[in-house]
């Protein structure tokens, strides 16, 4: 029996012996091919497979000993889809919570206020690793895919600063920009002060947009959202070069001429009367607010002081002394 009891002896410090060895492998760096390293895993993937992804892509071990690890831990199943990012220094450990956990490694695009659906276009298309589906659809096409109410995009995406997994499309993200948008105009029109002349929140997302473009410091805001409001109330025209501008298209080439204000499109607001017919840019939550729940002002006129600030008046008079005093000519 002296023989049986050395082998159990011998069995158990192999057993000791490669456990430890187990736990001493789980707790240090991998070995890696470059300092960082990732991959994407679809849904559906064995745990086998993400193994040999992560080998194929520079994690330098065997694919069985990744695979046994994660079969091991008991945790192979709960491997989360996801783009996924290691780099010096990682163990096995933190490799495998990082999936389980769901810890992508993720991308940034920043939407900027103001923006027009034009730039949005282009800040995605030159996006890492987002997937294009977008560029060869039209502005209509992408709305109708939207589901955006007559076939408008432009003023309908809110600005913020979004993250995605890499390898997501172009699409998944203006889905969660556009129903931002949608949220967030929803709640500034159950919030708005009564008696505005707009009858609807889509009216209000327009107005917001000029509003947006026209304001160069924000401490003017409150005021030029309450310059258009009290002109609409009167029947004034809005008299926005920003929209003028907008109406030009590829047209405008940074320069606003005499002969552009007269030049009718859909959008100008000097040669017609009322709100355009969409918005014209993108605007943020602060011009939503300030359009709806503007500052109390009898003002129907402000001119730019060249500062970024503005000049505001209540009557033609004062706002032709403050056009003398800060441009050439009046502009509105």
């Amino acid at each position: 029996m002296k023989w049986l009891r050395r082998l159990l002896v011998a069995a158990l410090l192999l057993f000791a012996t490669a456990a430890a060895g187990a736990w001493w492998w789980i707790s240090h760096p991998l070995a890696l091919r470059a300092e960082r390293v990732e991959i994407s895993i679809e849904p559906g993937t064995t745990a086998r497979e993400v193994a040999r992804l992560w080998v194929d892509a520079g994690v330098a071990v065997p694919p069985e000993a990744l695979y046994q690890w994660f079969r091991w831990s008991g945790q192979a199943r709960r491997i989360r889809a996801g783009s996924y990012e290691i780099g010096t220094g990682t163990t096995p450990r933190e490799l495998l919570d990082k999936m389980v956990r769901g810890d992508e490694a993720l991308e940034m695009l920043r939407l900027i206020d103001g923006w027009t659906f034009r730039q949005i276009r282009q800040a995605m298309a030159e996006a890492p690793n987002l997937k294009q589906t977008i560029q060869a659809l039209s502005d209509e096409q992408v709305a109708r895919l939207l589901d955006l109410p007559g076939g408008v995009i432009e003023g309908h995406v809110f600005p913020d600063t979004y993250a995605y997994s890499r390898g997501v499309s172009d699409m998944t993200v203006l889905r969660r920009a556009t129903a931002a948008m949608s949220r967030q105009l929803a709640g500034a029109w159950e919030a708005r002060t009564q008696g505005l002349p707009l009858a609807t929140p889509e009216a209000a997302l327009v107005l917001a947009s000029i509003v947006e473009k026209e304001t160069g410091v924000a401490t003017d805001r409150g005021r030029i959202a309450a310059v258009f409001l009290n002109r609409l109330k009167l029947g004034m025209p809005l008299q926005s070069d920003p929209t003028v501008i907008y109406g030009l298209g590829t047209r405008f080439d940074g320069n606003l001429r005499r002969t552009d204000l007269t030049t009718d499109t859909p959008w100008n607001t000097y040669t017609r009367s009322g709100l355009p017919p969409t918005p014209i840019a993108m605007p943020g939550l602060a011009s939503l607010q300030a359009v709806l729940r503007p500052e109390p002002s009898r003002a129907l006129y402000f001119v730019a002081r060249g500062d970024g600030s503005s000049v505001f008046s209540e009557t033609l008079d004062d706002h032709n002394r403050a056009v003398n005093q800060f441009q050439k000519s009046p502009k509105r």
